[in-house]
């Protein structure tokens, strides 16, 4: 936590970025609403994908699976088919085993801290978004933009920087539950809607700071990785709902132009069926 002679300048970090987000604010469509689930899933999404993407996409799943009711009782294929092409098919079904706790458990969004990260695939970072954006709880929200932000303002030249603390920054800086008594305006969703502006800025115009967390990962190369071998399996039974031979899989991987052998497609295989993502029957691969 922020001792007594770093209140001033956080303080002064504070008037900054809530001015910066001001000025550099973005009206996006998932910042209309304060739905738990709407949130969530916006979350989600642009955890792997430009923002650019996400609209549009986001509006898409949620014309499709308008409530979390909906969504728990999709079937798992449908929720594989409408998540392709925003990153990691294993967050596609993490959300849809969520969807059906949340939905067993009555139906009600939790807001607490541990209740959200209880749910499959939501981490410390979803779970703050979900109380922040539409709870307007207090909470250490640490994603890219807003380490980008801690680091540039407050830790200039710092080099392997622990989220620890960065964590006890973002704890310090963010208003309490429902904002402050004397301007309720200045509360925990606007201001990380504040930080998450000025992140995206800052990323755009100078060296990108959050290269100095130690938390900070080069993603590895996708084109000829296993990830893109899995994913392109996943595309291969999607297309394919009534099932297909281990043969016929192999082969529409390969007409995209992507190298699998017989061998590493049947390992691969072997873990996705073990992860959820398809079933042998009958000799046949169903999704």
């Amino acid at each position: 936590m922020a001792t007594d002679d770093a209140l001033t300048p956080l303080s002064d970090f504070r008037e900054k970025v809530r001015e910066q987000g001001s000025e550099l604010y973005r009206d996006l469509p998932w910042r209309r609403t304060r739905d738990p689930y709407e949130i969530w899933i916006s979350e989600v999404m642009l955890q792997q994908t430009q923002v650019s993407r996400v609209d549009g996409r986001w509006q898409r799943w949620l014309a499709r699976f308008p409530r979390v009711a909906d969504l728990a009782a999709a079937d798992a294929a449908d929720v594989l088919d409408e998540w392709q092409g925003l990153g990691y098919n294993r967050r596609a079904l993490a959300v849809h085993r969520a969807a059906q706790v949340v939905l067993e458990a009555g139906g009600e969004f939790p807001r607490g801290e541990r209740e959200l990260r209880a749910l499959p695939g939501i981490g410390p970072a979803t779970a703050a978004g979900i109380r922040a954006f539409a709870f307007d709880l207090h909470g250490v929200y640490l994603e890219t933009n807003v380490r980008t932000v801690l680091l540039h303002e407050l830790l200039p030249g710092r080099e392997d920087v622990p989220d620890r603390e960065l964590a006890e920054l973002a704890e310090a800086t963010c208003p309490p539950d429902g904002g402050f008594a004397d301007d309720p305006a200045d509360d925990p969703r606007s201001w990380y809607y504040a930080m998450l502006d000025y992140g995206a800025y800052l990323k755009r115009t100078v060296a990108n700071p959050s290269r100095r967390s130690r938390a900070h990962a080069k993603q590895s190369r996708f084109e000829g990785s296993r990830r893109q071998k899995r994913a392109a399996l996943v595309r291969a039974l999607l297309a394919r709902r009534e099932g297909a031979g281990m043969g016929e899989l192999v082969a529409a991987v390969r007409a995209e132009g992507i190298e699998l052998d017989d061998a590493l497609a049947a390992e691969l295989m072997s873990e996705l069926a073990a992860e959820g993502f398809c079933r042998a029957s009958g000799g046949l691969w169903l999704p």
